[in-house]
C-alpha cells in the first residue's frame, strides 16, 4: 500500500476532493490537521518548500503538491507512477 499523507484543515474543499480521489481509487491516507497545531503546520512549510495552502499531498515521499497538481498528476499518469512505487 502506497505511503500518502495528507496535511489539511477543517474547512477546506479541495482537502475533501483530493481524499474522495484517493477514496475513489480503494487507498488510505494519513490526514494530518494543521489549523490546530502550529508544530505540523511548521513541518508542512518545511516539506513543501515554504506552500501555505492546504491541501499539501505526498506520496510515497514525494511532494505532490495541492489538489490541483494531484489531480494533473492523475490525468498525465505521474500518479500512478508514484503509487507504484516502494514507501520509504
Amino acid at each position: 500500500m502506497p505511503a500518502i499523507e495528507i496535511y489539511t484543515t477543517a474547512v477546506c474543499p479541495y482537502c475533501v476532493a483530493a481524499k474522495n480521489l484517493f477514496k475513489s481509487k480503494g487507498l488510505q491516507w494519513t490526514e494530518t490537521r494543521v489549523d490546530a497545531d502550529p508544530a505540523k503546520r511548521e513541518e508542512m512549510l518545511t516539506r513543501s518548500a515554504g506552500r501555505r495552502t492546504v491541501p499539501q499531498i505526498f506520496v510515497n515521499g514525494h511532494h505532490v503538491g495541492g489538489f490541483d497538481d494531484l489531480a494533473a498528476a492523475d490525468r498525465d499518469g505521474r500518479l500512478a507512477t508514484l503509487l507504484a512505487e516502494t514507501a520509504p
